[in-house]
């Protein structure tokens, strides 16, 4: 029997059965605001940490893999119980589960300030990114709950650009408290903004869920998800320092591909899985999610090694580095509210095609820059054409998926294509890792060799060479410009494979789409 007219849909109402139209204008606008600024924070730690890495990587003496850690821990969690948290929200209540993740996520974030070593750190960015995914997929799931299906697409194209619009300025203040005081003081920026979050949430935004529901959490199913991502990320990132033979890599190759499989044995077979295979037999929900697959590997692969490339090669400092994206997420945030509605207008599939294609062109772009050249000819090309693809792509990716589910399984839709594009950048920044690591150390000997050192120099210069670019050139050393040169070199021979390898990722995604994925618009929805 339905739920709907035996509860109040008024502000602060659980909203079992309630259909979105029943809240009223305000509490969808605070609903809106209080989306926005959870996305925010997540956002805005992610590319905070970016930037942040280089000083991090030289105050803690990190390695190369080390510093993969500091983003990885955060990632792996995240990625891995986002569908719990999903399902959490659906269950318990988007709101207080949503609450949950914005507390715990502060106070993970002065865990990491707090940390004196780079082991300290990753334990609390892997607690940070447990939080996250608590928050992450409500901040859509309480959209999607409280909007009207007509009215979504412009409010996700709304959170999308000023969510954009907090992801870009956060690495800019980050960058310059990083420059002019310590990193840990941007991980210290996302405090008060919790506080303020939880206040408001509090106070403004309606609670709801979906209806009760046969079946427990699948509890199984995250620890599988976790173990074995963890163990295939563990095993790409450590195999280049201890060999894939290493009884410690190979080890967590076989935890990780049984842990896996585990997983999807137990999902077919759960009466409430974490991930219900079922969806992905609707054409557009697995179009949708193999874009974000593919096209977020080469974003967060990428662009993992696009600051390190600004700081530790080009010598930005770390405000400057935050400063350079600021075109793409301008571009985004202009275009937000249009691309919210270009899948109303043209269906899902043209939009889709056309925005992955031009960022295939903006990733290509960044291949082309060696050392040196002022930014406005070397990356801003390629910032602003990846940015124009991303603002095709973005917010009629999110209605496409949002759209192709019914609302009591909001948060299961979002948690997965959140999902999805989290693990695409662990995976993608493992690889990528990989093939930076052999392009590098081959380019480095030749650059080395060519440079004819004495031999305890050309020694001391390789052997750091799991610091990619953070090598130290040893004091003493006759011409220490050209040894820096040598290594600058060997890291943008490597960024150039990685960039090329993302512009392919992100033309495979434009085919996905044009294969699976509707090209007919929606007729108007009224009923919410």
């Amino acid at each position: 029997m339905s739920l709907i007219g035996k509860l109040p849909c008024d502000d602060g109402a659980v909203l079992y059965g309630c259909p979105p139209a029943a809240s009223s204008a305000a509490s969808r606008r605070w609903t809106l605001i209080a989306a926005i600024l959870g996305s925010s924070m997540a956002f805005v730690d992610g590319t905070i940490a970016n930037v942040a890495l280089p000083a991090i990587q030289r105050d803690l003496g990190a390695t190369a893999s080390q510093a993969q850690w500091v983003i990885e821990s955060y990632a792996i969690f995240l990625a891995s119980l986002l569908l719990v948290g999903g399902a959490l929200g659906d269950r318990f209540g988007r709101r207080k589960i949503f609450l949950a993740g914005v507390a715990l996520f502060t106070v993970a974030a002065i865990g990491c300030a707090l940390s004196v070593s780079v082991r300290q750190l990753i334990v609390a960015r892997a607690v940070q990114g447990v939080g996250a995914a608590l928050l992450v997929p409500g901040s859509l799931a309480l959209i999607s709950a409280t909007f009207p299906k007509v009215e979504r697409g412009q409010a996700i194209g709304t959170w999308s650009g000023f969510s954009g619009i907090a992801a870009a300025l956060g690495p800019v203040i980050g960058g310059f408290l990083v420059d002019n005081l310590s990193w840990t003081w941007a991980f210290l920026i996302n405090v008060p903004l919790g506080i303020a979050l939880i206040v408001l949430s509090l106070a403004k935004v309606p609670e709801s869920r979906s209806p009760p529901a046969a079946g427990g959490l699948d509890v199984a199913g995250a620890l599988l998800a976790m173990t074995g991502l963890a163990g295939i990320v563990f095993a790409l990132i450590e195999a280049p320092v201890r060999g894939w033979t290493a009884p410690l890599v190979a080890g967590a190759s076989v935890i990780g591909l049984l842990g896996l499989g585990l997983f999807a044995v137990i999902e077919n077979r759960s009466r409430a899985p974490m991930l219900p295979f079922g969806l992905f037999r609707q054409r557009n929900f697995c179009g949708a999610n193999l874009l974000t697959l593919l096209l977020y590997a080469a974003l967060g692969g990428g662009l993992y090694f696009f600051p390190l490339n600004l700081i530790q090669v080009q010598g930005y400092g770390a405000a400057a580095a935050g400063a350079a994206l600021l075109p793409l997420i301008a571009i985004m945030f202009a275009l937000s509210r249009w691309a919210g509605r270009l899948v109303d207008r043209f269906g899902a599939r043209t939009p889709l095609v056309v925005g992955p294609l031009i960022a295939a062109a903006g990733f290509a772009g960044f291949a082309l820059p060696s050392i040196g050249g002022a930014y406005w000819r070397s990356f801003l090309p390629a910032v602003c054409v990846l940015g124009l693809g991303m603002a095709v792509t973005v917010a009629p990716l999110t209605t496409t998926v949002m759209n192709s589910v019914g609302t009591d399984l909001a948060g299961v839709a979002s948690g997965i294509n959140n999902a999805v594009s989290r693990v695409a950048a662990v995976l993608a920044i493992a690889v990528f890792g990989i093939a930076m690591s052999v392009v590098f150390d081959a380019t480095l000997s030749d650059r080395l060799a060519a440079l004819q050192l004495p031999t305890a120099l050309h020694d001391a210069v390789w052997q750091q060479r799991e610091r990619l670019a953070a090598i130290v050139v040893p004091p003493g050393a006759a011409d220490p410009a050209r040894i820096q040169r040598a290594v600058g070199e060997a890291f943008v021979a490597g960024f150039r494979q990685v960039m090329l390898a993302c512009a392919v990722l992100a033309l495979l995604s434009a085919l996905g789409s044009w294969l699976f994925i509707d090209g007919k618009p929606e007729a108007p929805d009224r009923r919410g």
